[in-house]
């Protein structure tokens, strides 16, 4: 009866979200449509040779491949972000990742919609807009993708984000390692930090040498956490 409970509050999530409070709409009608030809020209799966265990309790990385100072800005044209954002349900986290503005400034257009040719997007979430596929995923490991997601180009929805810039050879090594992680998680499973899209994020930040929360959260306090231990 427990399971059943629990599953019926997951698909009322799934359908009809647990943020009422959120006002934010769509900057362009045409956005789903955008976010799906960004997704599947950018997004990979996992290569069955490199797929993590979906029921590992660990992050990809175990340890840093490059040590980045997120305190020293100058001379940095590059950056990559971790951002949180508002969904139908508790949220989601994902890292946008590219070349600063002329102004020093992550490129977006006048309606706050990230510009595609300038930076790219990496989160780890089903691969699929099924929300069937959302609430199996809170049960047993789902197929998974690793581009953007609808909603992740718009500022409207960001609810907490850590910037970090970068030099050209600190970024080309954070590209290498958001690649492997691309290729590296076949799965989706929500109740393991490590395989959800907080350990995702958390591990491409563990790699880069920063610091990361220890006990997940939701994603806009995950970000938030994250951010006040690395500054």
């Amino acid at each position: 009866m427990r399971a059943i409970l629990v599953v019926a509050i997951l698909a009322i999530l799934a359908l009809t979200g647990c943020s009422p409070t959120y006002k934010a709409q769509p900057v362009a009608s045409a956005i789903k449509t955008y976010d799906k030809t960004f997704t599947s020209a950018s997004s990979s799966r996992a290569s069955p040779l490199y797929a993590k265990n979906p029921f590992s309790v660990r992050f990809l990385s175990r340890r840093p491949s490059v040590y980045v100072n997120p305190y020293k800005a100058d001379d940095k044209p590059y950056f990559v972000e971790f951002r949180a954002r508002n969904a139908h349900s508790y949220g989601h986290a994902s890292v946008v990742f590219g070349k600063l503005d002329s102004n020093g400034k992550i490129p977006t257009n006048s309606k706050g919609v990230l510009d595609p040719k300038r930076v790219q997007i990496s989160g780890l979430h089903p691969a699929t807009d099924d929300p069937k596929q959302w609430v199996k995923g809170h049960a047993v490991p789902v197929p998974a993708e690793t581009g953007p997601s609808d909603g992740d180009f718009e500022d409207a929805y960001v609810t907490a984000r850590y910037q970090v810039n970068l030099t050209e050879q600190e970024f080309r090594k954070v590209v290498g390692i958001i690649n492997r992680h691309k290729r590296s998680y076949a799965y989706w499973y929500a109740p393991n930090y490590a395989s959800n899209c907080l350990g995702y994020i958390g591990s491409i930040a563990k790699e880069m040498g920063l610091r990361v929360p220890t006990v997940p959260t939701v994603p806009k306090y995950y970000v938030r956490q994250m951010k006040a231990m690395n500054t």
